[in-house]
């Protein structure tokens, strides 16, 4: 499969973006539509993955402080997990912060996707909140490269 990974802009992209998120992240426990956008929109990165010309993976970063970035909405569709998208969509919004100056990245992973995240070099600091009162989230964290400038 191949994968074109990209900076959302475009209204269209986006829209398919929030809509993947609602599907994925949302819909399953009936939240209603619009849930799965948030204030922090304007001012965040949106990165999508699409294959066959349709997007199959997304996930958004903002500065939630100087220097430190947080993750959010991290969403692969169902037939494409496992395959290595949602690595690659990290990697890329690490990156995009990164340039941001962020030196420190941090996101609140629900319990099906610790082992994800473990393995793309985050830490687990603790469990926080149950969202919707069932889902367990745990709070990880990765301290990001940075190039030093002599």
């Amino acid at each position: 499969m191949k994968l074109e990974l990209k900076i959302a802009h475009e209204t269209g992209e986006l829209q398919d973006a929030y809509q993947l998120r609602w599907t994925i992240l949302r819909k399953p426990w009936q939240q209603p539509k619009g849930s799965e956008q948030d204030e922090l929109e304007a001012n965040s990165i949106t990165v999508v993955a699409k294959a066959r010309n349709q997007i199959v993976g997304t996930g958004r970063v903002h500065l939630a402080t100087p220097g430190v970035g947080q993750i959010r909405y991290m969403a692969v569709a169902d037939e494409e997990q496992g395959k290595g998208v949602g690595k690659q969509i990290l990697c890329m919004l690490e990156a995009e912060i990164n340039k941001r100056g962020a030196q420190k990245v941090f996101l609140n992973s629900r319990e099906n996707a610790v082992k994800f995240y473990l393995a793309n070099g985050y830490v687990l600091v603790k469990e926080v909140d149950k969202l919707y009162g069932v889902i367990r989230h745990f709070l990880m964290e990765k301290q990001l490269h940075t190039t030093l400038v002599k």
